[in-house]
């Protein structure tokens, strides 16, 4: 692993739902139950439609006119606490390569950040669950955005954060929604996907397959 070249400060911004951790199954579950309380069927294809969006976005779509302000909110809350009972009753399973990837950074003086579209309360719970928090320098999560992916806010707050200029920090995402807001941000890309292909300046299928000198050579 290569550190970031003297005195040219480099982080890397990490998606955390479907990227670090493996949670997919606990917000399928928790959105299913949560809207079917709701009188709402939901479709797992829906759900996937939507994976790495902010849950005003995800609601305003599935609820349509029914989806005023207070709805949303109220649904969204009742389907995050349902999700954290998942992750502290169930457990949390780090993604291969994930917590050596975090670590080696640390490591090699890389700055870090996770940059989340979920609650901050879930990142905390998730960070504690795999055992990571401690290699994070900032978090930036849905509270702290008031516009989700695929706009770039949240990656731009978590490089501001940081203190790094866009160029010089490396997003780490596995939906497409996430790609296309740090390319509207001006930073580089590594996409990880089982699943599908996403258009980053990086592509593996899963962390393990990341190159050692792959986040020198996206800020060289």
């Amino acid at each position: 692993m290569t550190p970031p070249r003297t005195g040219e400060p480099a982080a890397v911004l990490w998606d955390l739902d479907g990227t670090l951790v493996d949670s997919g199954d606990y917000h399928w579950r928790s959105w299913r139950d949560t809207l079917t309380a709701e009188g709402v069927a939901l479709t797992y294809q829906q759900f996937l439609d939507s994976f790495g969006q902010r849950n005003d976005r995800i609601l305003a779509g599935w609820l349509g006119a029914t989806g005023s302000p207070s709805a949303i909110r109220r649904i969204g809350d009742a389907k995050e606490a349902l999700y954290r009972e998942f992750a502290r009753n169930e457990g949390l399973v780090a993604l291969p390569g994930a917590v050596r990837w975090v670590r080696t950074l640390h490591q090699a003086g890389w700055l870090q950040a996770i940059a989340s579209s979920a609650p901050r309360a879930n990142v905390e719970v998730m960070l504690e669950a795999v055992g990571i928090a401690t290699y994070f320098d900032a978090i930036v999560a849905a509270e702290d955005v008031s516009i989700g992916k695929p706009d770039p806010q949240v990656f731009l707050t978590a490089a501001a954060r940081l203190g790094v200029p866009p160029s010089r920090c490396i997003v780490v995402e596995d939906a497409a929604a996430g790609i296309e807001a740090a390319r509207a941000g001006g930073m580089p890309s590594i996409g990880v996907s089982a699943t599908t292909t996403l258009p980053a300046d990086v592509f593996v299928r899963s962390l393990d397959d990341i190159q050692d000198d792959a986040f020198e050579r996206l800020v060289r």
